[in-house]
């Protein structure tokens, strides 16, 4: 059944989004015989159409309202094309030159919903990021394979969504399935197990298994300060959530020292983002063209991290020290 925070979701953007004009028409469906039609969220059999892009099928309007709201709206106009068998060609070379076309255009849709699952996630959008991850992991698949460590973002979006939202047992699934693909990729790229690792961590200590998670977050940490290097913001993430689990435990003294570096990360990151907004001399402005790659990371960095308000020093020491603490990361 749906539980209580799934129903009051629902109701919410039902509220919202239905008394706007953005509903989207559905079909009823009777398939024929033979055709099988499967929920574009679940996999069950499909009884509804949607009647704009007429290649999305669902089980019912509540999966269809979740689909609208976490991705469809925004990729609806552009499936039919990705899910329409390529015609009959006689000429070879426009037969490739449209199967690239279409390569292209599902590399295209990977990167739109696995930053879209990414966005919900920062705004605690947790139910609505798993129909733009679940879209980001199909054509993973469709162009990579099974095997792929190009799945492995769209099973981390799945799995930190469904920490947030509560089903430790199929956050565990998808987080499995990251781990394994992970270790079977020689030269897996280390901000990916960074990622992995700070996920696994956030489990574990969902879980109250704080000795994992402190594991967890201390290979989070080793393989973010290879990439990006000890004192980063990309790096202090892994700090941050250290830090809570040693709050959790009571050792207070040790999460505000923790705390206390995690701040002072992000002052400086702060303090170069503030020097760079600052008229420049004609030297300085010789010294930035110099060296674009250093500065383009801060502000990217900076910008990447501003849908989540609460990311700034003051209010992570300040949330961190109240007694019940909530990821912010």
């Amino acid at each position: 059944g749906i539980n209580a925070e799934y129903g009051e979701f629902l109701n919410y953007y039902t509220n919202y989004y239905y008394k706007s004009n953005l509903r989207m028409s559905l079909n009823p469906l009777a398939n024929p015989k033979g055709v099988k039609l499967l929920c574009e969220l679940c996999q069950k059999p499909a009884y509804l159409q949607c009647t704009s892009c007429r290649v999305t099928y669902y089980c019912s309007e509540e999966h269809q309202k979740v689909d609208w709201i976490g991705i469809h709206e925004k990729i609806c106009s552009l499936l039919l094309p990705l899910r329409t068998p390529l015609p009959l060609v006689s000429s070879e070379e426009e037969r490739k030159h449209r199967q690239e076309q279409l390569l292209q255009r599902q590399k295209q849709m990977i990167d739109m919903t696995r930053t879209e699952g990414s966005k919900l996630l920062f705004e605690g959008a947790h139910e609505a990021a798993v129909p733009a991850a679940l879209q980001a992991l199909r054509f993973s698949i469709a162009v990579y394979g099974l095997s792929s460590v190009e799945l492995v973002p769209a099973y981390l979006v799945l799995g930190e969504a469904s920490i947030g939202l509560g089903r430790l047992s199929q956050a565990e699934e998808y987080l499995s399935q990251a781990r394994w693909t992970v270790l079977k990729t020689p030269g897996c790229d280390a901000s990916i197990k960074s990622k992995m690792y700070r996920i696994c961590g956030l489990l574990q200590a969902a879980k109250g298994n704080f000795s994992d998670a402190l594991k967890n977050y201390a290979n989070d940490i080793y393989h973010a300060a290879l990439v990006s290097g000890p004192r980063h913001v990309k790096t202090s993430g892994g700090y941050f959530h250290m830090a809570n689990v040693f709050f959790r435990k009571g050792q207070t003294e040790t999460a505000h020292n923790i705390y206390t570096e995690v701040v002072n990360i992000w002052n400086e990151m702060l303090r170069q983002v503030v020097k760079l907004e600052e008229p420049h001399s004609e030297s300085t402005l010789t010294s930035f063209v110099e060296k674009p790659e250093e500065e383009t990371e801060i502000l990217d960095e900076a910008q990447e991290l501003k849908p989540s308000k609460c990311c700034t020093p003051y209010t992570i020491y300040s949330r961190a020290m109240q007694p019940t603490v909530q990821p912010i990361w």
